[in-house]
């Protein structure tokens, strides 16, 4: 097993044993809006095409980029794909399940699966959970993928085409993932918070020196 495959599986491993629930399960039942400068409608083959600072909310959802296209099957789920503009990274947002936390992610293009409930990170993806507004946990790889049902993640890493080429996020070697994931506080019912250590501070004009 190569480095990469290595690294990946451990992730994949303290995901799963990470005692998670991620997205609102509701999100996916929920019906779709979307607005962008322009529309082109087939209905025949049940796809649209939104164009221009697209902007698309599905329960707690929310998704930006620059073109957006969406599609439904015979049994109702639907699809979309967002692609950012040239230069730029397209947006995704959603709360988890019973909790005030959130998840962000980024990329090239962000693929939607409305019958899986998965969610795909392509090309210099990003991933984030925050607490509240405080950013706990961050993930970065060429991709990212989603599922809101098994409520695991799973991070590739971009081919290495040289020692200094990766379609990953910037900053992140190339062949590999990166990872911070912060402890999370127990804050259970009755258990007083941890107080920082402390002492008490004498006034002295010498180093070495304190006045009684």
């Amino acid at each position: 097993m190569n480095n990469s495959s290595l690294s990946r599986l451990v992730l994949v491993l303290l995901v799963l044993v990470a005692p998670v629930a991620w997205g609102e399960s509701a999100d996916k039942d929920k019906p779709m809006n979307v607005e962008s400068d322009a529309l082109r409608y087939d209905d025949a083959k049940q796809v649209s095409v939104f164009t221009g600072k697209v902007v698309l909310t599905k329960g707690t959802i929310l998704i930006r980029g620059a073109k957006l296209d969406v599609r439904q099957d015979a049994d109702g789920y639907q699809y979309a794909v967002v692609t950012a503009e040239p230069g730029k990274l397209a947006f995704f947002r959603q709360k988890r399940e019973g909790l005030d936390e959130f998840i962000e992610g980024e990329g090239e293009t962000i693929d939607y699966d409305g019958r899986l409930d998965t969610v795909k990170f392509i090309t210099k993806a990003q991933l984030r959970r925050y607490r509240g507004a405080t950013l706990g946990d961050q993930f970065d790889g060429a991709l990212i993928v989603y599922n809101n049902v098994t409520e695991v993640f799973t991070l590739d890493s971009a081919p290495a085409k040289g020692k200094n080429s990766s379609t990953g996020q910037p900053g992140v070697p190339a062949g590999r993932v990166r990872a911070m994931m912060t402890p999370k506080q127990d804050n259970a019912p009755g258990k007083a918070p941890v107080a920082p250590a402390s002492s008490t501070l004498r006034e002295t004009s010498t180093l070495g020196e304190s006045k009684p």
